[in-house]
């Protein structure tokens, strides 16, 4: 076999992308993907040296699209408060595609923070747009539309508000006894309350 086929590699990285991403399988092996894919290991391993090469592609990706758009958001002109709800629109659809991005970040990235840091490399602009976002999370305050604290904390807080229920989705699913479908309108009707609770009106 000389030359790739590009059909049967993307075939195989949307099917990890799946397993690894949408259904949480992080333990999958590359005959576990191969059999969801419906071709041979052998062919897998063609396109894809290891297991690993094809798992860090797929959250390579995944995580590049998702930090893209963020930083376009923070980087853009509009009004404050339609800057923070866009965020978390953006976070939403992100995430709803691949549900278990941020538990890779806080597993994967705490226990072998050499091996995946190239997967955190900065972005071009971004600790810019990240010093603007935080003068502008001190002016709101200053204005009173959002309460008084150290702008990193506002920061962080709006993160932890939209990644927290995708980290502990699994916990939920099982605690109330939700469909993944039900679990997904849950989050969507979080957006709202996001908003509420960090905003003063």
């Amino acid at each position: 076999m000389s030359v790739k086929d590009g059909k049967t590699e993307q075939l195989i990285k949307e099917t990890a992308k799946r397993i690894f991403l949408t259904e949480g399988k992080m333990l999958a092996t590359t005959q576990d993907i191969a059999d969801a894919a419906g071709v041979n290991r052998t062919l897998l391993h063609y396109y894809f040296r290891s297991r690993d090469v094809l798992f860090n592609m797929v959250f390579k990706e995944a995580l590049t699209k998702l930090r893209t758009r963020v930083h376009e958001v923070l980087g853009s002109e509009m009004p404050f408060k339609q800057k923070v709800e866009n965020l978390v629109n953006v976070f939403y659809e992100e995430l709803t595609e691949s549900p278990y991005l941020e538990t890779f970040i806080a597993l994967h990235l705490n226990q072998e923070p050499e091996k995946y840091e190239e997967l955190f490399i900065a972005l071009p602009g971004g600790r810019e747009r990240m010093k603007n976002f935080l003068k502008e999370i001190q002016r709101e305050m200053d204005k009173g539309t959002i309460a008084e604290n150290k702008p990193v904390n506002f920061f962080i807080n709006l993160f932890a508000l939209m990644a927290y229920p995708f980290v502990a989705r699994p916990i939920y699913l099982k605690m109330f006894d939700l469909t993944n479908a039900g679990y997904n309108k849950l989050l969507t009707e979080r957006k709202s309350s996001i908003l509420s609770t960090l905003f003063k009106n």
